[in-house]
């Protein structure tokens, strides 16, 4: 198996996970302005990748950007990788190309310390991306405790570019956030994903960096 062959019920007889779908996990974060960098590129485009409707078109087009909109403002004391190989355990079936990963460091060489795991959704379908995300969590997890890197937890977004949908892993729980979130929201969607990345800095560097 790979990452996309998994389901969710693979994962729970595997992994032991259980699920909570009940809890709102950023709605303590406030949104924040998107800035005139980021608003510009959206602008040209947002509805160039809708009229060109394919997967590759919004998530290069629109996913891309917003990422590294959030290196950007981290002063680059994180890293991007886009389709990396990332095979962890793969007796596990913990293997595969992952479509982006954030890093709590700034290091592009090698992967390290990885704290979100992003799959672009297949078909428009937020929910049949669930399983894949959550197994790359699950490999994120062992990965660090492997190396020694001291995250709380992992996070994960499932996205088709237009609408997003956030999952953390914590020991064996998964939280699936309540709400998805939408273009119209980019602002709340970037303040969530500097949240996310903020505190993973902050847990592996000193002192904790803020976005600016």
């Amino acid at each position: 198996m790979a990452y996309s062959d998994f389901t969710l019920s693979d994962l729970k007889r595997s992994f032991g996970l259980t699920f909570n779908e009940q809890t709102n996990l950023f709605g303590h974060v406030g949104a924040i302005p998107i800035g005139d960098l980021l608003q510009t590129i959206l602008q040209e485009n947002i509805p160039l990748a809708l009229a060109i409707h394919t997967e590759k078109a919004r998530s290069e087009m629109i996913l891309v950007p917003i990422l590294v909109e959030v290196r950007r403002r981290l002063q680059r004391l994180i890293s991007l990788f886009s389709g990396v190989d990332f095979s962890v355990a793969p007796e596990r079936g913990l293997h595969g190309v992952c479509d982006y990963m954030l890093s709590g460091v700034p290091e592009q060489l090698v992967v390290s310390a990885p704290a979100l795991m992003i799959v672009e959704a297949k078909n428009d379908n937020i929910k049949a991306g669930f399983a894949q995300c959550i197994t790359e969590m699950i490999a994120a997890q062992l990965f660090n405790q492997r190396e020694g890197t001291d995250l709380r937890a992992i996070y994960g977004v499932v996205s088709t570019g237009s609408i997003w949908k956030f999952l953390k892993l914590e020991d064996r729980m998964v939280f699936v956030d309540l709400p998805e979130y939408y273009l119209e929201s980019v602002d709340k969607i970037l303040a969530v994903l500097l949240s996310i990345m903020e505190d993973a800095v902050g847990q592996l560097q000193a002192p904790a960096v803020s976005a600016s």
